[in-house]
């Protein structure tokens, strides 16, 4: 059973004074939940060795897809393959960060990776500010949570910079670049998370804007632009795989402008293979029956209750539980049914005293670097609510 400690929540206008607007979900109830989940320092230790592993793992994959052409096996579209093959083969295209989703690490249940929240993760805000603040409120000691998600995302917008573990020589090669960054508009979520992301690199050095997508000029031979003002670093929580199908025309803009040495694209376009649910089977080819792994397939696996997801999808959405006949015991309706499905073999997520389960979020920036938890039902959905941890 998950060991959990009450606190006292945070109240809504502290909250929006540290710039935390979603606090509230749909249905009314408060998205942060009053307790922390209790993790030992051996659970810590044991989650940041599974990040580091698996995101080596994930490297191995990501080149086993490129020498062997596979793009289209995990769902890639087709015009962004050659970007993807520009990003993967230049050291300039570095990985900002990521969040790996994982089945157990407490409660006696093994690490298992459910999927790399590689391309446009969020979470950011909760997982590196806000769990912070619940134990400064409740007088508990800060340092006690695996969480320097700050830190390390500071140390890897220098690296952009170094293309190398140390950055101490950023200020000698830093030319006061310009760091654009961007998402939609309407969403709190996703705009705070740019905003805090925004925020640690002109910590980090960088000359920083903001900008909505609407708001962006690209341009093939020049780059992009913002108010007349030409930016070689654009940082975008856009998913790739939605630029590729609903807007092509960016897409390929997007390719020439990096092609032409006009930008570099955070996060890079070679982060979508990671993305895709797809490199999961092919994980498992490579790795097969590797601790970390659970078995993935792109057809129902025999005998074995399984979870269908599709390749790409977000909050659950067209996720299903399957019986190892095939029934279904969860299912839940969304808007990816037309992408190809991925079949991952099902594994309990620990569960407290009332029966709500825990998933972990293990933020991966250079190594692994920060831990949160989602709390909710068989299948984590938009009304699942995030909770922090503290180490004991």
């Amino acid at each position: 059973m998950v060991s959990l400690h009450p606190v006292e929540p945070l109240d809504t206008a502290y909250l929006e004074e540290l710039g935390f607007t979603w606090h509230t979900d749909s249905d009314e109830t408060p998205y942060l939940a009053d307790v922390l989940v209790e993790v030992t320092e051996a659970e810590a230790e044991a989650y940041y060795e599974a990040g580091n592993q698996l995101y080596d793992m994930y490297v191995a994959a990501g080149e086993y897809v490129i020498e062997h052409n596979l793009f289209h096996e995990i769902g890639i579209p087709f015009n962004l393959v050659e970007l993807i093959k520009e990003s993967w083969e230049s050291e300039v295209h570095w990985h900002l960060y990521g969040r790996f989703d994982l089945a157990g690490g407490i409660d006696g249940k093994p690490i298992k990776l459910l999927e790399f929240n590689a391309n446009t993760p969020t979470a950011l805000f909760e997982t590196a500010i806000v769990q912070w603040a619940i134990l400064k409120r409740n007088g508990l000691d800060e340092v006690r949570q695996f969480n320097v998600i700050y830190d390390a995302l500071l140390e890897n917008f220098q690296r952009l910079v170094t293309l190398e573990e140390s950055v101490e020589q950023f200020h000698e090669r830093y030319e006061g670049w310009r760091f654009l960054f961007t998402s939609v508009r309407g969403n709190a979520e996703e705009e705070n998370t740019v905003r805090l992301l925004q925020y640690i690199a002109g910590e980090a050095g960088y000359a920083t804007e903001f900008a909505y997508i609407d708001e962006v000029e690209f341009d093939a031979e020049e780059g992009i632009f913002f108010n007349g003002v030409n930016y070689e670093l654009w940082f975008k929580l856009i998913p790739w795989e939605e630029i590729a199908l609903e807007e092509p025309d960016l897409a390929k803009l997007l390719s020439l402008i990096v092609r032409n040495q006009k930008a570099i694209i955070f996060n890079p376009a070679y982060t979508l293979m990671f993305q895709s649910k797809g490199l999961l089977k092919i994980l498992w080819e490579l790795y097969p029956r590797h601790p970390l792994l659970l078995e993935s397939s792109y057809e129902p696996l025999r005998g074995k209750m399984q979870v269908r997801k599709p390749f790409f999808g977000r909050e659950g959405g067209s996720v299903a539980i399957l019986e190892s006949d095939g029934t279904v015991v969860v299912d839940l309706p969304g808007e990816y049914d037309a992408f190809p499905m991925l079949y991952q073999e099902y594994t309990e997520l620990p569960a407290d005293a009332e029966g709500r389960r825990y998933q972990a979020g293990l933020f991966f920036a250079y190594e692994s670097c920060g831990l949160g938890y989602r709390r909710g039902g068989e299948i984590m959905n938009n009304l699942s609510k995030f909770v922090g941890h503290i180490i004991v």
